[in-house]
């Protein structure tokens, strides 16, 4: 129980720092679009990358030293060209219709989400390589196990919760220049990150 609590709990206080696939999920959650395939992606890429960091990531980037820099460059010139996009998107779109109902295709909208799930560094560098690195405490294959199910169930839980969870702000979020606010946010969060990956890249 002790190993499968400490996944749950390292997993979902990592995921629950506001990035750009959050603010994603977030944004979809509120338009309403396609928000199962969306969380179930995130969740599930989450699932693959926990495995994979409990199994020994940590080798891999033994293998391939320069393999953080060159992940880190990708994934901020993807931030910035995102946060560029949502800062067009505050000035130029018509919020109105897309309130009334005009959802982008689920392709569109899949890929940006692998995107921003793939390309970010954070998950590589930080969550995946964390969680392994605290895996090793529990050496028993049954604690290994549990403690693996606890981190990947945490991000199945906060996934869901934020992409359905969202609908309870639908009220507060019916004004054009509510979404048009959002957009700036997420920009500005896309540009920090992207300012932060940069600085660890060196």
């Amino acid at each position: 129980m002790t190993a499968l609590l400490t996944g749950f709990f390292v997993s979902f206080s990592l995921i629950l720092a506001i990035g750009g696939q959050n603010a994603l999920v977030l944004r979809n959650g509120l338009a309403r679009n396609h928000v199962f395939a969306i969380v179930s992606f995130c969740a599930l890429s989450d699932a693959i990358l926990i495995v994979a960091g409990v199994v020994g990531f940590g080798a891999v980037v033994a293998l391939y030293p320069n393999l953080p820099f060159y992940m880190a460059f990708g994934g901020a010139i993807f931030l910035i060209g995102y946060g560029l996009l949502r800062l067009y998107a505050a000035v130029t779109s018509d919020y109105a219709a897309d309130l009334g109902g005009h959802p982008q295709p689920l392709r569109k909208t899949l890929a940006t989400v692998a995107a921003m799930t793939w390309l970010n560094p954070h998950v590589y560098l930080d969550t995946l390589a964390l969680i392994g690195a605290v895996s090793t405490r529990f050496v028993p294959m049954d604690e290994k196990i549990a403690f693996t199910i606890g981190a990947v169930s945490a991000s199945f839980v906060f996934f869901f919760s934020l992409g359905f969870g969202a609908r309870l702000l639908s009220p507060y979020m019916s004004k054009p220049s509510t979404w048009r606010a959002l957009d700036v946010v997420i920009a500005i969060v896309m540009f920090i990150l992207a300012w932060q990956i940069a600085l660890s890249a060196h």
